[in-house]
């Protein structure tokens, strides 16, 4: 196999595939785009960094390609779609870098705590004071850690070597998980309301981005101090230069930034802060974090050369072809029903059940199950969540994930349940196809029948006359058109769910009214990019 290097990687790292007599390895680093496209043509297998596009113009290009290897966890610089379309492995190393960002993360906040950089400016211009750098310790701290992964729990860790109490939030892991860390698993308010010190570990999606905001900082003790090592925008960081001007924040602690590098005045504003520690993206910039990643990724490619399973191959289900297209329409249902439930459940699921019956039981049913838990598990984790590797991310979570099949039939002739547990309760969905389309028809203990949609809307209250047309008049006032209603019940003037499928997403005030409206149990609004 011939592997093409194109940015500079650990040359320790590299062994694996240097000492491989299989494998011829050229490095050919600061190739222009035309040469990389004149050049990639004779290669196998590709390892990079950030530095070099990997788009469909240069896949285009890469007529004998099987690999493609990124030296680090972002696949931002891989045009993954276009290199499955071609049948190109894409694989990362998520794990190599995971000890230098936790390292990096408690030294920044201990530097922090104690005053470092500023007394070493003070005594670097020749003056000896010690009083107004008199720091504080992290024991007896009250440390909150917002996303206990892979580099959270680390975190975690570390401070209670310190004899710091750690407290956590992280909606998608087990209390038993957050047991095996020795820390306490608590919503994010709480976070906020008794932690001295926050740092965050969350991968960047759309339901992280400003996940810290205004009114979070305006709810924290006085003289709190944050960290962020994770993404720039997981704090907003105008509500953190606010924080820090009106001393709420006595000091925080950034090592990333939503525009990189930074441009913006609010982010030079906060960069300049007195009260702010910074380093430029530099959590994952050691000599061993390098070197670990390129480990990785060499080992992939050994894998691969011995025809072994890709342990962070992002992108390869490895199931029957026949099979395959068989389950299709029900790997679609199934992925609707996770990316939906997951959106409605209680945080912190212990378990999932996935339940077939009917003729669909006859089959393996594997795919599905990893299909649906890389839906309800994807928009979750700090690394991209597929077929591969949902089962491996849902035992780092501490989930256990169980199969069932029954070819015994009730209404249906097929019919995919879904379960979730947590300490909150259980909660159920179940799906089956109507002439090849999407249907869910129960939720919770609830009998129900609706196509999902893009934008729905769910509740859960007590029927009584006049609730459908009051929920009606204040969608229409916020403009927002209803498309299909199908309403569920057990018993007259009982417990109700409604679900409607709608034109628009419908914002928080909007709920609020609705949810006042008919003194809701329960109110959520789903989006489901898929459908």
């Amino acid at each position: 196999m011939k592997v093409l290097i194109t940015d500079e990687i650990s040359e320790t790292g590299l062994q694996p595939i240097a000492e491989d007599p299989r494998i011829q390895v050229d490095k050919k680093v600061g190739l222009s785009v035309p040469e990389l496209h004149k050049t990639i043509g004779d290669y196998e297998a590709i390892i990079t960094r950030s530095g070099t596009l990997v788009d469909a113009a240069l896949l285009d290009h890469a007529h004998n390609l099987k690999i493609v290897a990124r030296a680090g966890v972002g696949i931002d610089n891989v045009d993954v779609e276009a290199a499955s379309g071609k049948g190109i492995i894409v694989v990362n190393a998520p794990y190599g870098n995971v000890n230098s960002a936790a390292e990096h993360t408690m030294a920044i906040m201990l530097s922090l705590c104690r005053n470092v950089p500023v007394a070493n400016s003070s005594l670097k211009g020749g003056d000896w004071q010690r009083a107004p750098f008199t720091g504080r310790e992290l024991k007896g701290k009250t440390v909150g850690v917002i996303g206990l992964g892979k580099v959270g729990g680390r975190v975690a860790r570390r401070c209670r070597a310190f004899e710091a109490d750690v407290i956590t939030y992280d909606p998608y892991i087990s209390e038993k998980r957050a047991d095996d860390f020795g820390v306490k698993l608590l919503p994010l308010e709480d976070i906020v309301r008794f932690s001295d010190i926050i740092t965050v570990h969350t991968p960047l999606n759309e339901e992280t981005r400003d996940l810290i905001s205004a009114e979070h900082l305006k709810g924290m003790q006085d003289g709190v101090i944050i960290i962020n090592c994770a993404r720039g925008g997981i704090i907003n960081e105008a509500a953190m230069l606010e924080a820090l001007e009106s001393h709420k924040c006595s000091g925080a602690a950034f090592d990333v930034w939503s525009e990189e590098p930074p441009q913006s005045d609010v982010l030079k504003k906060l960069i300049a802060h007195p009260n702010m520690l910074v380093t430029p993206h530099l959590g994952a910039n050691t000599f061993e974090a390098q070197k670990n990643v390129a480990v990785d990724v060499s080992k992939e490619i050994v894998n691969y050369v011995d025809g072994r399973p890709l342990a962070n191959a992002v992108n390869i289900p490895r199931f029957d072809p026949d099979q395959m297209e068989h389950m299709k329409p029900f790997m679609a249902l199934i992925s609707i029903m996770g990316n939906f439930i997951s959106q409605l459940a209680p945080p912190n699921p212990n378990k999932i059940t996935f339940t077939y019956n009917g003729k669909l039981a006859r089959f393996d049913c594997a795919p599905l199950s990893v299909c649906g838990l890389a839906a309800l598990l994807n928009h979750c984790s700090d690394q991209e969540v597929n077929m591969v590797n949902a089962s491996l991310i849902a035992r780092q979570m501490g989930i256990d994930v169980e199969s069932i099949r029954s070819t015994e039939t009730g209404s249906f002739s097929s019919l995919i349940t879904l379960t979730l547990e947590s300490p909150e309760g259980e909660r159920t969905i179940a799906g089956t196809l109507f002439e090849g389309i999407p249907k869910i028809v129960k939720m919770r203990n609830f009998a129900i029948d609706f196509c999902p949609e893009k934008h729905m809307l769910v509740i859960n209250y007590m029927d009584r006359p006049g609730l459908i047309g009051k929920i009606g008049t204040i969608l229409g006032e916020a403009n927002v058109n209803i498309g299909n209603m199908s309403l569920g019940r057990q018993e007259k003037a009982g417990e109700a769910m409604v679900v409607f499928s709608i034109d628009s997403l419908v914002d928080e005030e909007t709920l609020q009214k609705v949810s006042d409206a008919v003194n809701a149990k329960f109110i959520r609004a789903v989006h489901l990019s898929q459908v």
